[in-house]
C-alpha cells in the first residue's frame, strides 16, 4: 500500500470568457472544456450587463467586446448548445440583468430535459458594487436590493443548489480598496441582503439561504497581504453567521468563495511579467488550506494590450492544473495555522474591517452608505496610484527595471485576438430575425406581467422566466423595470472641493494659473465616458488629480451617447474634452464624437484613454485625438501637464 497521502479535490478551474456571438463563444468553452476546464464563468458584452438590446443607441460599437451579447432566448441557445447543463457547474458574472440570465438559463435547461432543481452554478447578483466600482446598474439602490432577494427566494424553492449571489469584492480592489474596505464593504454588502432575504424566507430554511451565499474575490500581488485577508474574511464571515443571524450549523457559516487574480497590475509595458504576477496572486487562495478558493479563474498575461487569445487562456489554464496536479500542494493540512505572523496581519484586518464596518453601521447599512463607500474607494485608489508615480510602490517594467528586452510574444498581427467586426451588424441581424419570427401577443402579455410584479412587490423570477419564453428580449425586460422603477445615475466619489494631496503638484498648479491668465477664465476640462463602458476608475483619478491642480472639471459619470457629450461641451464650452473608453470600442464612439464636434463647429483638443492597439491609436489620430493614453501611461501628472498645454492659447490656435 502506497504512504502518499490521499489529495484533497481540487477547486474548480475556470476561465472568464465569451466574445463576439454566442456561437463563436459557444466554440471557445467547447475548447476549454476539452483542455481540461471544470467550470464555466460567462463573460457578456455592456448591453447585455445593463439590460439593453444590441440595437440600442447605447449599444452602438459594445456589443460582443467585452463578453457574448445575449438578446433572447435563442442567443442562449447557441451559446450551450451541446453543453449538457446538468453536469456543468455555471457561474454567470451578471448583476443587474441576473433574474433575466437565470430565467434565460432555466429556460434552455428545460428545453434540454434537466431538472431544474440539479442545476449547479452561481449568478455574481450584485448590484451595491455595481454603484461603486463597475458601473451596470440599471435602478436605484432599493429597488436593485429588492431583486437580488428576489433571485434568492426563488433558487430556494426550486434551485436549492445554485448559488443566488456571489458577494463581489473584485471589483472594490481594482476600484482601489485597501484589504480593510475590500473586507468591510464585501461584509456590509452581504449583511443588507440577508437582512431583506429574512423578509422573505421562511425561517426555518434561512439558515440554509444564509449557506448558499458565496463571495467573489481579488487577489492582489501582495500574496502574503492577501492570503491573510481570506482568512481574516473566514473567521468575519463566520462571526456574521453565528452573531448576527444565529446560524449555528458549520457548514452554513462556511466562507466559500471564487476568485479571479488581480487583472489591475497587469502591465502593458514588459507584459510577460504577468505571468509570475498571475502565479503569485493564485498561490494566495490557494496555499492555506482553511481559505483555500472553491473556483479559480485566471486572466490571461496579455490582457493590458486587448483580447486574449484561446492560447493565452490555456496558458492561464495549465498554471491551475500544475499547481492542482504536479505539486503536493493538496497533500496537506494549513501551512499557516500557528503561525504568529500570520496571526497578527489576520487580526490586524480583522480590527481595520471591523471599524468600517461600524461607520457603515452607523449610516444604516450599505444601500444608505453608497455614496460614502464610492468617495473611500476614489480616496484610496489616489493613493495607490501615487505610490506608483513616487516610486513608492515598485512594478517592475514599469517604474523600475524598465529596461528591457523586446517580447518576442508581442510581436505579429495576432499578437492579440480582435472581435470580429462584424458581429455587431450580424447579431442585429439575428435580432431582428427573432422579433419577427415571434408571438407579439404572447410577448407583450408576458411583459405586461413581468411590470405588474415589478409595480406590486412579488417576485420578479416567474414572470421573467416566463417571458423569456415567450421570446421577450434583453431589452425590452430592462425597459420594464426602467419605467417600473426608474433609473440611476451613481455617485462619481469625485468630490467639488480639492482634496489635501496636493504634493508635488506645485509646477502643475503654477502652469494651470498661467495658462487661465491667458485664457481670460479658469481652465476647464470636461471628463466624459461615451458609451456602456462602466469602469469608471481612471476617468474618476484624472479628474481628481485635474481638481487638485486647479483645473475647473466637469464629469457627470458613466454611460452617455456621443450625443450627449456633444451637447454638454456645447453648453459648458471647456478648453479640453477628456474621453475614457476601455471596453474596446473606442473606434466608433470617437469617430461618431468626432463628426458630430465637427458638425457643430466645435473645436476644442479631445484626448483619449482606453486599451488601444497601435493600429487603433494612428487611425484615432488621423481622426483628430490630440492625444492617446494607455495602461502604459501611468503617470497622471504628465496627463495633467498636457491638458494644460493643450489648453494653451497657442496651441489652441495651432490646431
Amino acid at each position: 500500500m502506497s504512504d502518499t497521502p490521499q489529495p484533497d479535490r481540487p477547486w474548480l478551474f475556470r476561465t472568464y470568457a465569451g466574445h463576439s456571438t454566442a456561437a463563436a463563444s459557444n466554440a471557445l468553452y467547447r475548447g476549454n472544456l476539452a483542455k481540461g476546464q471544470t467550470g464555466l464563468s460567462v463573460a457578456f458584452d455592456l448591453p447585455t450587463q445593463t439590460g439593453y438590446d444590441s440595437d440600442h443607441v447605447l449599444a452602438r460599437g459594445e456589443v460582443g467586446k467585452v463578453g457574448v451579447p445575449i438578446a433572447h432566448l435563442g442567443d442562449m441557445r447557441t451559446l450551450f448548445d451541446g453543453i449538457p447543463l446538468e453536469q456543468m457547474n455555471t457561474s454567470m458574472t451578471i448583476n443587474a440583468t441576473a433574474p433575466w440570465l437565470l430565467a434565460l438559463y432555466i429556460a434552455v435547461a428545460e428545453e434540454q430535459g434537466v431538472d431544474v432543481a440539479n442545476l449547479q452554478g452561481t449568478v455574481q447578483n450584485d448590484i451595491i458594487k455595481e454603484y461603486l466600482s463597475r458601473g451596470t446598474y440599471i435602478c436605484p439602490p432599493k429597488p436593485s436590493l429588492r431583486m437580488i432577494t428576489d433571485v434568492a427566494a426563488y433558487t430556494r424553492e426550486h434551485l436549492p443548489k445554485w448559488n443566488p449571489m456571489n458577494v463581489c469584492s473584485y471589483h472594490l480592489q481594482e476600484a482601489g480598496a485597501t484589504p480593510q474596505q475590500e473586507l468591510a464593504f464585501a461584509l456590509a454588502t452581504a449583511q443588507a441582503v440577508l437582512d431583506d432575504l429574512q423578509k422573505k424566507v421562511d425561517p426555518a430554511d434561512f439558515p440554509e439561504m444564509v449557506g448558499r451565499i458565496s463571495f467573489f474575490v481579488n487577489a492582489g500581488i501582495r500574496f502574503v497581504t492577501e492570503m491573510c485577508k481570506i482568512r481574516a474574511f473566514v473567521a468575519l464571515w463566520e462571526e456574521i453567521c453565528r452573531d448576527r443571524y444565529g446560524v449555528t450549523d458549520p457548514k452554513f457559516c462556511r466562507f466559500r468563495y471564487g476568485v479571479q487574480v488581480n487583472s489591475l497590475g497587469l502591465t502593458e509595458q514588459q507584459p510577460e511579467n504577468n505571468v509570475y504576477r498571475i502565479l503569485l496572486e493564485m498561490l494566495a487562495v490557494t496555499l492555506s488550506k482553511n481559505a483555500r478558493a472553491r473556483a479559480v479563474q485566471l486572466p490571461a498575461w496579455n490582457e493590458a494590450l486587448g483580447l486574449p487569445r484561446p492560447w493565452d487562456q490555456q496558458w492561464s489554464l495549465r498554471m491551475q492544473q500544475i499547481l492542482a496536479f504536479e505539486t503536493d500542494l493538496l497533500e496537506y493540512d494549513d501551512l499557516f495555522d500557528g503561525n504568529p505572523a500570520v496571526e497578527r496581519k489576520v487580526a490586524e484586518m480583522i480590527q481595520g474591517a471591523r471599524d468600517e464596518m461600524r461607520q457603515i453601521d452607523a449610516m444604516g447599512g450599505a444601500v444608505n452608505a453608497i455614496e460614502h463607500m464610492k468617495s473611500r474607494l476614489v480616496e484610496s485608489n489616489a493613493d495607490r496610484i501615487a505610490a506608483i508615480e513616487s516610486g513608492e510602490t515598485p512594478v517592475i517594467g514599469v517604474n523600475r527595471y524598465e529596461v528591457g528586452e523586446p517580447s518576442p510574444l508581442t510581436s505579429g498581427p495576432e499578437a492579440v485576438m480582435v472581435a470580429d467586426p462584424a458581429a455587431e451588424a450580424d447579431q442585429i441581424a439575428r435580432l431582428e430575425a427573432w422579433r419577427a419570427s415571434r408571438d407579439e401577443a404572447g410577448v407583450t402579455a408576458a411583459l405586461e406581467a413581468l411590470r405588474r410584479a415589478a409595480q406590486e412587490g412579488t417576485n420578479i423570477m416567474p414572470p421573467s422566466i416566463d417571458a423569456a419564453k415567450a421570446g421577450a428580449t434583453t431589452g425590452e425586460w430592462g425597459d420594464v423595470l426602467r419605467q417600473a422603477f426608474g433609473q440611476y445615475r451613481g455617485p462619481t466619489g469625485v468630490a467639488a472641493a480639492p482634496s489635501n494631496r496636493v504634493q508635488a503638484l506645485d509646477d502643475v498648479r503654477a502652469k494651470v494659473d498661467a495658462v487661465s491668465a491667458k485664457l481670460g477664465r479658469r481652465l476647464s476640462f470636461m471628463v466624459a465616458k461615451p458609451g456602456l463602458d462602466g469602469h469608471s476608475n481612471g476617468a474618476e483619478q484624472i479628474a481628481a488629480r485635474a481638481r487638485d491642480c486647479g483645473i475647473a472639471i466637469t464629469y457627470d459619470g458613466i454611460r452617455l451617447t456621443p450625443e450627449e457629450i456633444v451637447s454638454r461641451v456645447a453648453e459648458e464650452r471647456p478648453h479640453v474634452l477628456g474621453l475614457s473608453i476601455l471596453s474596446g470600442s473606442h473606434i466608433p464612439l470617437v469617430e461618431s464624437l468626432m463628426n458630430l464636434m465637427r458638425d457643430r463647429g466645435l473645436a476644442i483638443p479631445v484626448v483619449l484613454g482606453g486599451i488601444v492597439p497601435k493600429a487603433d491609436a494612428e487611425r484615432l489620430s488621423a481622426e483628430g485625438i490630440a492625444r492617446i493614453y494607455t495602461p502604459k501611461d501611468f503617470e497622471i501628472n504628465r496627463i495633467i501637464t498636457d491638458v494644460v498645454a493643450l489648453a494653451e492659447p497657442a496651441e489652441m490656435e495651432a490646431k
